[in-house]
């Protein structure tokens, strides 16, 4: 191979890699054929429509398409329990050529396979592969998740589907685009973005609290533009140019519930006449300690008017005390046998369970839960499992208003109040995207075409 090809080889380009359409579901939706054939062209993509709005089909599609292009297998990865929705799905329009496999051996062109199973499979295997939520993966330690980029990246044709690319981190962005071999995460942060870790300024504005980046003011247009040119996205159909109709969502009711802490905080080793709200790390550790009773004893409280509902919380703690205050409802832990994990959702999406006691990072991402229109939050710094764990109710489909309470303690407001600025943020990111779904963006590069002077010595 000649240098200059070898360097060709290195450039982040936005060009297409896929093929032409060759199937096509007939009762899919206008703005669902739109987006498979715009992904199936581009052959490396993300889907981020949001949830409720078919991306479980448009994947099937997209996998069938390179099924009759390549003659080889095809593998979608899901979060725990989602797997048994493609199936379903797969049935309804008609696509038979799947199945799910638990083990690695599958006799189907489509298989369908969770993330903590993926041990089971070999990447050489699959020209296609494709992960589904894929912002699950930061849920994951290092390794797995390191795993699973590693054997998206060995297939030809590879795509990511969310609802949430990164509402509040847009570096997120960066490691999906490397994932996909558009342009890599630290390129994409010296091209549009600054670092503001060491900057002089006590205060740091709203917009940019809690980032060590920060979009580059005269950048921001290209920055979206350049997502754009490797992601569709949209929040109703009407964001691509087609009706909503159908597609309305119901109401949405949060209310948020503030128990008081009898015990205020010891800082510093010094007990305090009164509470404040906790502001470091190891405050809000001890306000979230010191309240657990209050907090589990008010989130029980607020359910017994719903007969289903699913209670989100954040530790073991708190996770034990509500299965023991409410004893009809079934608890999901982190060490379960993930069999025993996927029977209980599924019981829970068929309404052989009524109620669920879970975590965001173990069941917030893929499921669909239209039959329940209630549920309590325990909220921590994080939007995504914030926003990921009502729509799991609150979504295209819903027929009823769905009701979210948030527990707090009085201690906590800072939580909330963080979780109100990272909401804001999301709405941006998400109308930038929507903004920029059309542009063309394409990468300057300029060519050295003036001969080498050598100095006289040489």
């Amino acid at each position: 191979m000649e240098y200059k090809e070898f360097l060709k080889t290195k450039q982040h380009t936005s060009i297409d890699y896929g093929i032409n359409t060759k199937f096509m579901v007939d009762n899919m939706f206008d703005f669902q054929k739109y987006t498979a054939e715009k992904m199936i062209k581009k052959g490396r993509g993300a889907n981020f429509l949001d949830t409720g709005l078919g991306k479980t089909i448009i994947e099937l599609v997209i996998a069938q398409n390179y099924v009759i292009h390549t003659n080889k297998p095809v593998l979608i990865i899901t979060p725990l329990a989602v797997a048994f929705q493609f199936i379903k799905e797969a049935e309804k329009f008609g696509i038979v050529d799947v199945e799910y496999s638990k083990n690695g051996k599958y006799t189907k062109k489509i298989i369908i396979c969770n993330y903590e199973r993926l041990d089971h499979f070999y990447c050489n295997d699959f020209d296609c592969v494709i992960l589904d939520e894929s912002s699950i993966l930061k849920n994951f330690d290092g390794a797995i998740k390191a795993k699973i980029t590693s054997f998206l990246k060995k297939g030809q044709y590879r795509y990511l589907a969310t609802a949430t690319p990164s509402p509040n981190d847009y570096i997120e962005l960066g490691t999906s685009s490397e994932a996909l071999g558009y342009l890599g995460y630290t390129d994409m942060l010296t091209k549009f973005f600054k670092n503001n870790n060491n900057s002089v300024k006590i205060q740091i504005d709203k917009a940019r609290m809690g980032m060590e980046w920060y979009l580059k003011p005269h950048a921001e247009n290209d920055f979206w533009k350049w997502v754009s040119s490797w992601s569709i996205s949209a929040r109703k159909p009407s964001d691509l140019g087609f009706s909503d109709e159908g597609y309305i969502l119901p109401d949405l009711k949060e209310n948020i519930s503030i128990v008081n802490n009898k015990r205020p905080l010891s800082i510093n080793g010094q007990g305090s006449l009164f509470n404040r709200p906790a502001i470091n790390f190891f405050e809000i550790k001890q306000e979230v300690r010191a309240t657990l009773n209050e907090r589990c004893e008010k989130a029980v409280q607020l359910s017994g008017l719903h007969d289903t509902r699913v209670y989100w919380c954040n530790l073991n703690d708190e996770s034990k005390l509500l299965s023991q205050l409410d004893k009809s409802a079934v608890e999901i832990v982190g060490n379960m046998d993930i069999d025993k994990k996927e029977e209980i959702l599924l019981n829970f999406a068929n309404g052989d369970i009524k109620k669920l006691i879970t975590k965001s990072s173990i069941t917030a991402f893929g499921l669909n839960w239209q039959h329940c229109n209630h549920t309590v939050f325990f909220p921590t710094y994080s939007y995504e499992q914030y926003y990921q764990s009502i729509r799991r109710f609150w979504r295209f489909g819903q027929k009823k208003e769905v009701n979210v309470d948030i527990v707090i303690s009085d201690g906590q407001q800072r939580i909330l109040d963080t979780l109100l600025i990272k909401k804001d943020k999301a709405i941006e990111m998400f109308k930038s995207l929507i903004e920029h779904a059309n542009a063309t963006y394409s990468f300057k590069t300029k060519e050295y075409n003036k001969e080498i002077k050598l100095p006289k010595f040489i």
